[in-house]
């Protein structure tokens, strides 16, 4: 496999793919270079006019002189958030081109690039034609745009384990490609030459619905198989996807990384390779077993990628595989080929469908907001990973040869020994997790007793004008604490603990609600008032979770750990001083959260409590306004963790209150800059760190 570029020219020249998006005010997407090479580019539109004119044609095929510079992308928060370098990695392309300026000089009129257009106009087609509520899924039906499902459908169907159904995937080709070859039959062609017609229209309809690796090796198998037939010889499944994966390998080496290539080879070859197991006459055994089979063959790597496999998806996919393929795909097949030839029967039927597919819908997100759908152990270790594997073979292995109790414990035994090895630890740890200018810390107690999170970090949004606002917006809670948490198999929060009202400490809470299961929230008094505090509250107030106001003087232990709520002692919540501070210990282990203290409180403190700890979160992100030299002699802390974002436009931490520290001869580590900070306390009281 190539080695990939490092630098590039500050002027390329460049033609744009079909993956590219107009979002906020950018445009992001893959390009390729004359030598081939894929190039990832980052555009800032400068008016709402020209925003205008990128999405009212298409972009694929443009060719275009950039002038600009090769950087890096950012490194995830975590371990467990989405990776810039890893995704540009899957697609062979180098890092991100940050474009200062960008020039069209013509048009690639090749066969591909004018279906990435006829795609473009397609999809606009939808648009203009299908209601709003239904466009985002024919999309996805017949193209494989997913861009316009939103958030709330898709966690639906993520809950469900349906999210394949909204994949071209091989059964989509098999039905419009049988189809298609059905019609030509109707027309009275002769069989050879409706195969030809057939080889050409699969390759094409595979650019068509976006060319993800699910759709190509879906194609290329039928298109080998045709080829064989067409010869008079025979091949057997098996050689087909053996043949197609290293077809497709060696064309795009570097798509064994990507996440849809290993799903879809792995699900096939599970159908391929269990053919003895799926003998069955019965529709709704034979339904289940096909989930079964292709379930357990990709759960290690579903519980890598997304830390979590659906238990719902085995009943749900035997009744929604045949309604969405041989109902909802046709009905969407049917309506947009009479957007061209006859497009008042769809005013027509449209409403009447509409009522129905929103009644289906309804219905599935009550079945999603049933509980215990998941199972949401975390990510298995590289070493648990090749076990889950070799126990999910030796399973396949145990049912041809009728031993069910050994298949069965092939399966149980991981399952079970992935679930609660973690609780036989006896550490606790300390997560100081980086959540950019914010502050979220983790706290995991030994054998998993609770877990206790204080703040969920957010973002301070600004009203800016309309074309800029991008329409899937940034949110911290479901895009950076939620995936730490779920990575680690942390799906229950005992204690939600928020210091104060402020949008980088609490902002992100309503979307951690909704996502993981809070069993209670605990907040300085009388901050629930505040307009940052207001989605939150309502939240809770749906789900039913129980919202306590906690003072300085409230302690707790459980286990052999200690917490002790140092301040506020008043109810008057003024600010940045009725911050909760929170003391954390294991015999003369101790942590000092401080939310956002500022001096003055710190000085009240001081009077009030013994602040003397081992690890101290300094107040207010360094601000300098906060971290007082009296302070720092009170507390005498071993290290400092600053929870700040990179580049903030605070310049947090503060140069002078770094100076403090250095002065006082404080270790300081910065979340900014040395990532997401992992303390692990033993039984023994003393402490690592990991980063």
């Amino acid at each position: 496999m190539d080695t990939l570029p490092t630098t590039l020219p500050e002027t390329i020249e460049v033609t744009f793919q079909d993956s590219y998006k107009v979002k906020g005010q950018y445009v992001r997407g893959f390009v390729k270079m004359k030598d081939g090479l894929n190039v990832y580019v980052t555009y800032k539109l400068s008016s709402e006019e020209e925003k205008k004119r990128m999405e009212s044609s298409s972009l694929v095929g443009m060719k275009a002189t950039l002038t600009g510079q090769l950087t890096l992308p950012d490194a995830p928060l975590h371990r467990f958030q989405f990776s810039m370098a890893s995704y540009l990695k899957s697609q062979g392309a180098v890092g991100v081109y940050e474009i200062d300026k960008l020039v069209f000089t013509s048009v690639d009129s090749s066969m591909k690039m004018r279906l990435g257009q006829y795609r473009f106009s397609l999809l606009q087609k939808i648009d203009e034609t299908f209601p709003a509520s239904l466009a985002g899924e024919a999309k996805a039906l017949l193209f494989g745009d997913q861009e316009d499902l939103d958030q709330n459908t898709k966690r639906t169907y993520q809950i469900l384990g349906i999210t394949h159904l909204f994949a071209i995937s091989g059964l989509h080709v098999a039905l419009l490609g049988g189809l298609f070859y059905q019609l030509l039959l109707f027309c009275r062609v002769r069989l050879h030459v409706a195969a030809v017609l057939l080889l050409i229209a699969l390759p094409i309809y595979a650019v068509l619905a976006g060319g993800a690796p699910s759709v190509w090796r879906s194609v290329m198998m039928t298109v080998i198989v045709l080829l064989i037939q067409m010869r008079s010889e025979k091949l057997t499944a098996s050689d087909a996807i053996s043949i197609s994966f290293i077809v497709f390998v060696w064309l795009q080496p570097f798509s064994i990384f990507q996440v849809g290539f290993q799903l879809s080879y792995l699900a096939t070859c599970a159908l391929i390779f269990s053919s003895n197991i799926l003998v069955t006459s019965h529709w709704l055994k034979n339904g289940f077993l096909i989930t079964f089979v292709c379930q357990l063959l990709v759960y290690p790597l579903l519980l890598y990628h997304f830390y979590e496999i659906s238990l719902s998806s085995f009943l749900v996919n035997i009744f929604l595989v045949p309604l969405f393929s041989f109902v909802i795909l046709p009905i969407n097949v049917f309506f947009f080929l009479n957007a061209f030839l006859l497009s008042p029967i769809n005013t027509f039927l449209f409403p009447l469908y509409e009522k129905l597919r929103m009644s289906l819908s309804t219905l599935l997100v009550t079945i999603a907001d049933l509980p215990y759908q998941l199972w949401q152990p975390g990510r298995p270790s590289m070493l648990f990973l090749v076990v889950m594997f070799i126990t999910v073979i030796w399973m396949f292995v145990f049912i041809e040869k009728r031993y069910y109790v050994w298949a069965t414990l092939m399966i149980v035994l991981p399952v079970v020994a992935f679930s609660f090895i973690p609780k036989f630890h006896d550490d606790l740890r300390i997560t100081y997790l980086s959540v950019g200018q914010g502050d979220s810390t983790i706290i995991e107690l030994p054998s998993r007793e609770q877990v206790i999170v204080v703040d969920v970090g957010g973002i301070l949004r600004f009203d800016g004008d309309a074309w800029k606002t991008n329409s899937t917006k940034y949110e911290v809670g479901r895009q950076v604490v939620v995936p730490y948490l779920k990575g680690k198999g942390l799906t229950t929060i005992d204690q939600l603990i928020l210091t104060h009202a402020d949008a980088d400490h609490a902002e992100g809470a309503e979307e951690v609600l909704q996502e993981l299961n809070v069993r209670a929230i605990y907040v300085t008094p009388s901050c629930m008032t505040k307009p940052v505090m207001q989605d939150l509250w309502k939240e809770a107030r749906q789900q039913h979770i129980p919202i306590y106001e906690i003072m300085a003087g409230t302690s707790f232990v459980i286990g052999d750990v200690q917490f002790d709520y140092l301040w506020p002692y008043d109810r008057i919540y003024e600010g940045n001083n009725d911050s909760l501070v929170l003391k954390i210990a294991r015999g003369n282990f101790s942590t000092l959260l401080t939310g956002d203290l500022e001096e003055t409180g710190e000085k009240e403190l001081l009077q009030k409590s013994s602040v003397s700890t081992t690890i101290l979160s300094p107040g207010h992100h360094g601000s300098k306004t906060s971290s007082s030299a009296d302070f720092l002699r009170a507390t005498n802390p071993q290290l400092a963790i600053f929870s700040t974002g990179l580049n903030n436009r605070y310049g947090h931490p503060a140069r002078e209150v770094l100076e403090r520290f250095q002065s006082a001869h404080i270790k300081t580590l910065n979340t900014a800059e040395d990532g997401t900070i992992e303390v692990v306390v033993n039984k023994n009281w003393s402490y690592e760190i990991h980063r």
